[in-house]
């Protein structure tokens, strides 16, 4: 009797305990830090957030900042990212060195999956890497979906295309801001990068046939948008998708000679969404005139294939192609 009250017993305790339980993710930087108490502050950061983030994917809830003590910006910004496509890091152990930037601290390289439930549209996880910012505190600024490092390193040590290391380092700070917005659906982001007078240019693929329908060569024909056009059809197609995915694969980046503050940024981007999937070309034009707060001057898309070859690279929207 007394054994059989005993096993109830455990049993009863066992059923309090949950049946899983993330891993800690434990987080080491390597170098490009030497104060060694900011470092361990980073660090348990770090850890503390991964690990959260893979604890509420293992768990399928929502992301549990109580313990954090994150910056409410940054908060709001994880919580949009998690609404449209929960996530995990897939790796318990990140060693990675510590990128020093003109305001703070960057670790990047933070491998990601990213995994949309209960959607029929999606049938794999996703790879993605992330980037979390620090100031000269250690507090966490950003958590961004990020360029590879390859191409952010391309960008930085370039001596031709962009001279200036601190405009570099703002024109990747905020390429990668305005990528995550958009998995992000952050319609207020992108309200606030485009200035009001910004143009929208997006290319189309037109499939053409003679009066005899004989196949005639395609047709890229391009529509003109301003801000609030663009913006209004970007809720429309944001509320229609459960999830947007927007990457970023390859970026050059062009300075105006006769004007320092204005910068082209070429990109190619891959799109897809619930509902739709395309890659092509994005450029920028970014004015960092105000450094704290630039804005974009126009966007542009374009198809990356034209009539089953690649779109040539002279018809690829540059800055010689808008008179300021």
């Amino acid at each position: 009797m007394y054994m059989k009250k005993s096993i109830l017993i455990a049993a009863a305790l066992v059923a309090l305990v949950p049946s899983f339980a993330a891993e800690p993710v434990s987080v080491e930087i390597t170098d490009g830090l030497d104060n060694a108490a900011l470092k361990t502050k980073m660090e348990l950061t770090m850890s503390s957030l991964l690990t959260e983030i893979n604890a509420a994917q293992e768990e399928a809830r929502n992301l549990n900042f109580g313990k954090l003590n994150l910056p409410k910006n940054v908060a709001v910004s994880l919580s949009m990212l998690w609404e449209n496509s929960p996530f995990m890091c897939t790796d318990d152990v990140i060693v990675e060195k510590c990128l020093v930037t003109p305001n703070g601290y960057q670790i990047r390289n933070i491998p990601l999956m990213m995994t949309p439930r209960n959607d029929r549209h999606f049938n794999e996880s996703e790879y993605q890497e992330a980037v979390i910012s620090f100031d000269r505190k250690g507090e966490v600024e950003s958590f961004y979906l990020s360029l590879d490092l390859n191409l952010y390193m391309q960008v930085i040590k370039s001596n031709l295309e962009v001279k200036d290391l601190r405009r570099r380092e703002l024109i990747l700070d905020y390429v990668e801001h305005f990528r995550t917005a958009y998995n992000q659906k952050d319609l207020p982001f992108l309200e606030q990068v485009f200035s009001d007078d910004a143009l929208i240019i997006t290319g189309k693929v037109i499939k053409r046939r003679s009066s005899d329908n004989i196949p005639l060569p395609d047709k890229i024909t391009y529509k003109k948008q301003t801000k609030r056009e663009y913006l209004t059809n970007l809720r429309r197609v944001f509320n229609a998708n459960s999830y947007i995915r927007v990457t970023f694969d390859d970026i050059k980046v062009m300075r105006d000679g006769a004007r320092p503050n204005y910068y082209g940024v070429t990109l190619h981007q891959g799109y897809s969404s619930s509902s739709y999937h395309d890659e092509g070309y994005v450029f920028l034009l970014w004015d960092f005139t105000d450094e704290e707060a630039p804005v974009v001057h126009v966007r542009t898309w374009q198809p990356d294939q034209f009539n089953g070859k690649p779109l040539p690279e002279d018809e690829i929207f540059s800055l010689a192609d808008f008179d300021f």
